[in-house]
C-alpha cells in the first residue's frame, strides 16, 4: 500500500527530531549549561547554529538536550497511560454490568481534572520536578486510552471468534489480552503517536509555568518562559524553542493520523 503525504511528512521531520534528541546522550556541540558572558545574546551564525541565550548557552545543544529530555517524558507518559488504559478499558468493555460502571465512573471522574489544577496539586503534595509532571500527564491520558479500548473491547466481545473461543472455556483474560487486543492494536499504535504530541506539548506548557522539568535541565517550554522578555531584543532565543515545540507536535500528529488512514484504527 502506498504511503500516504501525511504518514511520509510526519515520519521524516519525527525522525529528524528523535535522532537529533537521542545524539545530546552522547554529544552536543556545547555544554548546554555552559555559560559565557562574554557571548550573550550573539545572533545565529555558523559557530551557534541558532545564537545563544541571556547567558551566553548555546541555544542549539539546549535545544538537542531539551528534546532528549521531553521525548523521554512523552513516552514513559504515553506507555504508562496505554498500558493502564488497555486494562481498565478491556475489562470494561468486556465485562460491562457493574464493573464496567465503576471502571467508567472513576475514569470520569479523573476526566474532569484540569490539568494545570491536577499539576498544582501534585506540586504541593510532591515536589516539584520531572516526576511530579509525569504523575499529572499520566493521570489527564489514562482516560482517553481507557474509552478507546472500552468501545473495541464492546465491538468485539460478541464476534464469532470470541464465542468459540467462550465454548471452549477460554478464560476472561485469554479472551481480552490474546484475541480482542490484537485487533485494537492499529487503533491503540495511532492513538499512542498522537498521544506523544499531546505529551510534548502539555509537557512544555507545565515548564512554561514552571512546573514541569526544573533546572539545570533544559527544557523546550522554559526556555521559551525565559527568553519571552527578549522577543525583540534577541527573537532566536525564543523562536528556537517555540519553532521545536511546533515541529514535534505536528511531526507527531500527522504521523498518528498517516498511521490511522493507512490501517483504518
Amino acid at each position: 500500500m502506498k504511503l500516504n503525504f501525511e504518514l511520509k511528512l510526519g515520519a521524516v521531520i519525527g525522525i529528524v527530531i528523535t535522532i537529533m534528541s537521542v545524539t545530546s546522550f552522547f554529544w552536543v556541540p556545547y555544554d548546554y549549561n555552559l555559560m559565557d558572558y562574554e557571548n550573550r545574546f550573539t545572533s545565529p551564525s555558523t559557530k551557534h547554529l541558532l545564537g545563544t541565550d541571556i547567558f551566553g548557552r548555546d541555544i542549539f545543544s539546549r535545544i538537542m538536550a531539551g528534546g532528549r529530555n521531553s521525548l523521554i517524558l512523552a513516552v514513559c507518559t504515553v506507555a504508562g497511560a496505554a498500558t493502564a488504559g488497555s486494562i481498565l478499558g478491556m475489562i470494561a468493555g468486556y465485562l460491562q454490568g457493574i464493573t464496567g460502571e465503576i471502571i467508567m465512573r472513576l475514569i470520569d471522574t479523573l476526566s474532569s481534572f484540569p490539568g494545570i489544577v491536577l499539576a498544582l496539586l501534585l506540586v504541593a503534595i510532591m515536589d516539584n520536578g520531572q516526576f511530579t509532571i509525569f504523575i499529572a500527564l499520566l493521570i489527564l491520558f489514562i482516560p482517553s486510552y481507557t474509552r478507546i479500548m472500552r468501545t473495541g473491547a464492546i465491538q468485539y466481545k460478541d464476534a464469532s471468534f470470541i464465542q468459540a473461543e467462550k465454548i471452549t472455556g477460554a478464560h476472561f483474560f485469554r479472551i481480552t489480552f490474546i484475541h480482542i487486543l490484537p485487533n485494537l492494536f492499529s487503533s491503540l499504535v495511532s492513538a499512542s503517536v498522537i498521544g506523544l504530541s499531546n505529551a510534548i506539548l502539555a509537557e512544555a506548557a507545565m515548564s512554561y509555568l514552571g512546573m514541569g522539568i526544573q533546572p539545570p535541565e533544559p527544557s523546550w517550554g522554559r526556555m521559551l518562559s525565559e527568553s519571552q522578555a527578549y522577543i525583540y531584543t534577541a527573537p532566536w532565543c525564543a523562536l528556537a524553542p517555540g519553532m521545536f515545540i511546533m515541529l514535534t507536535v505536528v511531526a507527531f500528529h500527522l504521523l498518528g493520523e498517516g498511521l490511522r488512514r493507512r490501517y483504518g484504527g
